[in-house]
């Protein structure tokens, strides 16, 4: 019974949630950074290229078709357009997650900054410091 408490008490904490909530925001987060790029970044930047930025490709090897039309071999080609639109995506999601840190982190700091209400006790502890410097 005590791996089980132990193994639910690992599952429930903070931490654990956390990075599970952050993982699955972090997915969604990725679509939605993946369809701006492709739907908005991509063509902009292909309008100064003057084609579909991520369609470009180098072709290694064309297929092969035979007599009857049918493809006997594949293509190959490096798709460096795909591979630049994921590194675009990457620029992207790690400029909004720098922002978002240097917000919260200056958030932090203003609670910090803000002045503790000295307890009673310390109030009572100053009252007797400055009586006895009198």
């Amino acid at each position: 019974m005590g791996f089980i408490k132990e193994f639910k008490d690992f599952a429930m904490k903070g931490n654990l949630v956390d990075i599970a909530v952050a993982f699955v925001m972090g997915g969604a987060f990725g679509s939605v950074i993946t369809s701006f790029t492709e739907g908005v970044v991509s063509p902009l930047i292909g309008m100064i290229g003057g084609a579909d930025f991520s369609k470009n490709m180098f072709i290694l090897k064309d297929a092969i078709i035979d007599a009857s039309g049918k493809i006997t071999s594949e293509a190959v080609a490096v798709k460096y357009g795909d591979f630049l639109t994921a590194v675009i995506n990457f620029i992207i999601v790690a400029f909004i997650m720098f922002v978002i840190i240097k917000a919260i982190n200056s958030m932090k700091k203003k609670e910090e900054e803000a002045p503790a209400e000295p307890s009673s006790t310390d109030k009572l502890l100053i009252e007797i410091r400055d009586a006895l410097k009198k």
